[in-house]
């Protein structure tokens, strides 16, 4: 054998070498990508079933939503009402009452000074402050 026929020899040992190389790599590259398919069919045929029953229950979230800002709306009336019916009775029967129960207090004490019993005190509220002190050259 001649130097050209070995070199000629050793590049083709390295291209069938390559080339095989290459096959086994296709080949895996294949499996992979076709195991790549299985689990995305895999994880496809589980997530549809899993995206609906989400929807759905997103759906119920969103009714019981709505019927709790019903509620809320139905108590903010409610409290709007008591405060308006709060402020009608107290204007309607508080003066009322106020002057009822004084008229009843100076009754009670028009009775205590009439009768023989100590007079009863003013209150607080009704208490006069002493009169200021002059001087005693007159003068103010």
């Amino acid at each position: 054998m001649s130097g050209g026929e070995v070199a000629g020899l050793l590049v083709a040992v390295f291209w069938a070498i390559l080339v095989s190389f290459l096959a086994v790599a296709l080949v895996r590259l294949a499996q992979a990508l076709r195991a790549a398919t299985e689990l995305v069919t895999s994880v496809t045929e589980r997530a549809v079933p899993l995206l609906g029953e989400a929807s759905q229950t997103v759906r119920s979230a969103q009714a019981q939503l709505d019927r709790v800002e019903t509620i809320a709306t139905d108590v903010q009336d409610v409290a709007s009402n008591a405060s308006a019916l709060s402020a009608t009775v107290a204007s309607t029967f508080g003066g009322p009452l106020v002057k009822v129960a004084a008229f009843g207090y100076g009754v009670r004490r028009a009775l205590r000074r009439r009768g023989a019993g100590p007079a009863e005190p003013p209150p607080a509220a009704a208490r006069t402050l002493p009169a200021p002190r002059r001087h005693p050259t007159g003068k103010d």
